[in-house]
């Protein structure tokens, strides 16, 4: 008889159905970030002489053109999935027209896979656990405030199911009392395709390697301390590769908006935080503009520019003028977390032009979880620190009273979560200002839900024990969860 495990990819499987690849079919709407992906996985757009408007914001664009790959462009793991997606186009629909839905396709089993591992490696919960475990994953990240990005070429998608199936294999390596190194790879593979889907997640990839480490007490083989050592020095070197190497037009597009439209935007003293920065106050006209905005004082690309701003302005810079005014910090983090719950770029159109809806219409298709946190959660930083404090005195107390190290493996991991989330809510305010802020806080996103949903299931699952839950006797388990 199928059990939980097959339910809940039954769930899932029909909701991404419904939501993705039923009419009206919900996708987002490209505000630009497709042509970072477009020429490296072979992709145009099948009217040249599509209008600006017609490209942009209001509707999601189903069909492109499929080209010859290019060379160059945008580096990122995303690159490889796209091409997989075009590459199924080809063998079932058509060598010449892309149809966006096989970006889904492949987004989504690698979302089922997520959801079959952390429910196979989880059968030692209490019951009521398991049901918890099963309702909150589909509910959840089944939400199209998730699943409508797998409809698109952002790179949002690869970051959610990697953070999730790397999270779900790190769990399942330390409930194993002898994890197999091919559960360990998959770990540090999915890592990898964290990491490296976008320069923003750079710092991810070091915390990850760090955690990564703590699996070398696992097992005391050659193979597998071999295993863990090179992969995560690889994570560790790549991650900072990735950001030394970025693409320097993307580097001045972030510092560009980190100053003009974070530091300097709306502050009492424009031209004496950018005299502190290091640059002309001059500059001071620019404040409150971004990258983006048309006709400004001075061109965002103008000569001047490079000599009076980007040759002088570094991440270090902005870092320490935070540190030196933390209530200015603080300001922009309160901005932040006014976004911090909101999932879905509201901003973006999610219907195909041919539905014949208003343009930048957003579907409300089975988006129960991000409604909910976008109207009823405080958007506050006063509601995250409480919520940051009370998840890690939890924490400590279950990694203190773990009985073994892969139940302290298991408890780091859910701390790790915790990291990343924090990261990821200070890297959009440090590195690009308050610039589409819903949209870079996306990483921030998945990880509070991460943490939400671990802890609405340890309460469920302490209760159900206090009231006489017996676990399975079939996993092992150290007493601790």
């Amino acid at each position: 008889m199928p059990g939980l495990t097959f339910w809940t990819m039954v769930a899932a499987a029909a909701v991404m159905v419904y939501v993705l690849f039923v009419k009206p079919i919900v996708g987002i709407a490209d505000n630009g970030d497709f042509l970072r992906i477009m020429t490296s996985a072979g992709l145009d757009y099948l009217d040249p002489n599509l209008s600006y408007e017609d490209k942009y914001f209001g509707n999601f664009i189903r069909e492109f053109k499929m080209i010859p790959l290019g060379i160059g462009g945008y580096a990122s793991t995303q690159v490889p999935l796209v091409i997989i997606a075009t590459w199924l186009n080809k063998l079932t629909h058509s060598r010449d027209v892309f149809d966006m839905r096989y970006m889904a396709v492949v987004y989504g089993i690698m979302l089922l896979a997520a959801f079959w591992v952390a429910s196979r490696y989880h059968r030692s919960l209490p019951l009521a656990g398991r049901i918890a475990l099963a309702i909150l994953l589909v509910v959840v990240f089944a939400d199209v405030g998730y699943t409508g990005y797998f409809n698109s070429l952002f790179g949002e998608p690869v970051s959610f199911v990697f953070l999730l199936l790397t999270v779900a294999f790190a769990l399942a390596a330390a409930t194993r009392e002898e994890p197999s190194r091919k559960l360990l790879i998959a770990f540090f593979v999915c890592a990898i395709f964290l990491t490296g889907s976008k320069v923003q997640n750079a710092p991810v990839g070091i915390l990850i390697a760090l955690l990564g480490l703590r699996f070398l007490g696992l097992r005391w083989d050659t193979a597998w301390r071999r295993t863990v050592i090179g992969f995560s020095a690889f994570l560790a070197l790549g991650s900072l590769a990735m950001y030394v190497f970025a693409p320097k037009q993307l580097k001045e597009i972030n510092m560009y908006q980190t100053v003009f439209y974070g530091v300097i935007k709306d502050s009492p003293t424009p031209e004496k935080d950018l005299e502190e920065l290091g640059v002309s106050k001059e500059l001071a006209i620019l404040a409150g503009t971004n990258f983006f905005t048309p006709d400004t004082p001075i061109p965002q690309r103008d000569p001047r520019m490079y000599e009076s701003f980007y040759d002088h302005m570094s991440h270090g810079k902005i870092a320490l003028f935070y540190l030196k005014h933390p209530v200015r910090l603080i300001h922009k983090l309160e901005i932040a977390a006014q976004n911090g719950m909101t999932i879905r770029p509201y901003y973006l159109g999610t219907y195909e032009k041919s539905e014949g809806m208003s343009r930048g219409a957003v579907s409300e298709k089975f988006g129960l979880w991000s409604e909910w946190k976008r109207s009823l959660l405080p958007n506050s930083l006063w509601f995250l620190l409480p919520f940051y404090l009370v998840y890690y005195a939890v924490l400590w107390l279950e990694w203190r009273y773990a009985a073994s190290l892969g139940g302290r493996i298991y408890t780091e991991t859910f701390a790790l979560i915790g990291l990343i989330g924090l990261v990821s809510f200070l890297i959009p305010v440090i590195g690009d200002g308050e610039a589409d802020l819903s949209k870079h806080l996306f990483l921030f996103n998945v990880c509070f839900d991460l943490m939400f949903v671990a802890s609405l299931i340890w309460i469920v699952a302490k209760v159900a024990l206090l009231f006489g839950a017996r676990r399975p006797t079939y996993v092992r388990y150290d007493g601790r969860w």
